[in-house]
């Protein structure tokens, strides 16, 4: 062996303690942590540039690279094998290949904010699935309304559905916040035609109007087109505009906000303002379907009948608990014929009869599209709590609602235990003439607390 080669051999072996390296690890996960990033037994050289423009070498062996990776397995022993020393790689950093070879070493990676999807997309490259599964849970413990919108588009790109899913879990329960961050103007059209389809978006529908043409007018800077209303309208497509909801619109919003955009054509305004003065007699072209912010439902009953009568003297009356800690955000009570009624609502601590919230007014019944058993539809009201309520696990409340107007629809076949979401409602009547059976209360609106 010349004297360079032994000089060289000598500084590797220093660097990973002394000539008997091996004896003072007992494992074989030791020994090969030992060597990595040392020129000891290395017989490949990777030239990587790093984060300040220049480029680094990192030793490695090509035994160990071909046995966790079916891409270097071909690049080092397939048959058109790579027969350099050196390997120089232009699609990452330093940084982020130094952690793939320290996993691949040792099973351990030092992620963080900055390197990891960087090191998501080397475990695709290099087929290093158990690489990618932390890489997926990192993101997805660090994952908040204001980078969402920077880690959905990585995660379709890389196919990580269960970090998909997270992703949209997230914006639908905080689209507000989520649709504000400054990633959401970069996001490609696509993204944006998911999202107005959305019903468990959580925002007012003006709210999403205000971002959606905002995203429009970043992208017409970008085109180096002039953002005015009918190329707002061709760079956002058809399927954004018919996704977004106007008729959830106040008509003053309306007017104030999505008149001045000039996205909509002159039919489209014509049929909104129509709309919401109660003269229109054709189809507005728009989805009127309220999103539910994320909230889910039960009904307690399966099937419906006629003639239920309201007396203010006598409040319909029903007892529940639920499994799990909630907010409750609206119930649901039976109408007729676009009729109006009077109600004093009252939730109640049914143990100390301390009453937890009160909600009195008028409310007009209307045609509701909601299936109950052979029914396809009826008429009700909602009364919506703003803020929703907080119900404790565990503890009975009884909902006391004095009514007085038409006789209405009520529903039968009731369920005294509902279950949706992983949470389970248990219902026992509280005073007539409701019961779990029969009568009002047919839906509870809520989410997970």
């Amino acid at each position: 062996m010349n004297e360079p080669c032994k000089a060289e051999l000598a500084m590797s072996i220093d660097a990973v303690s002394d000539t008997y390296w091996q004896t003072a690890r007992g494992t074989i996960r030791e020994r090969c942590e030992a060597v990595f990033n040392q020129e000891l037994l290395s017989d490949v050289k990777f030239v990587v540039r790093d984060s300040r423009g220049g480029s680094k070498t990192i030793p490695a062996h090509k035994f160990m690279l071909a046995i966790s990776s079916p891409v270097f397995f071909a690049m080092f022993y397939g048959k058109a094998a790579e027969m350099k020393d050196s390997v120089e790689i232009s699609d990452c950093e330093y940084e982020s290949l130094l952690e793939l070879f320290r996993f691949i070493y040792s099973d351990k990676a030092k992620l963080n904010a900055d390197n990891v999807m960087q090191l998501l997309y080397l475990s695709k490259k290099y087929m290093l699935p158990t690489l990618a599964e932390k890489c997926s849970v990192f993101l997805k413990e660090n994952l908040n309304a204001l980078n969402v919108f920077h880690i959905l588009p990585d995660a379709q790109k890389y196919e990580e559905k269960d970090l998909m899913n997270h992703c949209w879990k997230m914006i639908e329960t905080q689209t507000e916040e989520a649709v504000k961050s400054e990633g959401f103007v970069t996001v490609e059209r696509s993204v944006l035609e998911e999202l107005v389809e959305k019903n468990s978006l959580n925002i007012k529908e003006v709210e999403l109007f205000k971002v959606i043409d905002c995203w429009a007018e970043k992208e017409c800077k970008k085109q180096g087109l002039v953002a005015e209303g009918s190329v707002k309208r061709r760079v956002l497509g058809e399927r954004v505009v018919q996704g977004i909801r106007f008729p959830l619109m106040g008509q003053t919003e309306f007017a104030d906000i999505v008149l001045d955009s000039e996205i909509l054509t002159l039919r489209e305004t014509n049929r909104l303002v129509k709309y919401f003065n109660s003269v229109l007699n054709e189809s507005v072209g728009f989805l009127e379907t309220e999103r539910n912010g994320g909230k889910q439902d039960i009904s307690r009953f399966r099937s419906l009948d006629r003639g239920w009568w309201y007396n203010s003297d006598y409040p319909n009356c029903i007892d529940f608990d639920v499994d799990k800690n909630i907010h409750l955000h609206a119930i649901h009570f039976f109408g007729s014929d676009n009729s109006k009624y009077s109600v004093t609502l009252e939730v109640l601590d049914h143990s100390s009869g301390i009453s937890v919230r009160k909600r009195e007014g008028i409310f007009l019944s209307k045609q509701i599209q909601w299936e109950i058993g052979d029914h396809q539809g009826h008429q009700g009201f909602d009364i919506v709590f703003e803020p929703p309520i907080a119900i404790k696990a565990n503890k009975r409340y009884r909902i006391s609602a004095a009514i007085t107007g038409p006789p209405s629809w009520y529903g039968t076949n009731g369920c005294s235990t509902v279950e949706n979401s992983g949470v389970r409602f248990h219902f026992a009547p509280g005073l007539i003439p409701t019961s779990y059976e029969r009568g009002q209360f047919s839906r509870f609106v809520f989410t997970l607390d």
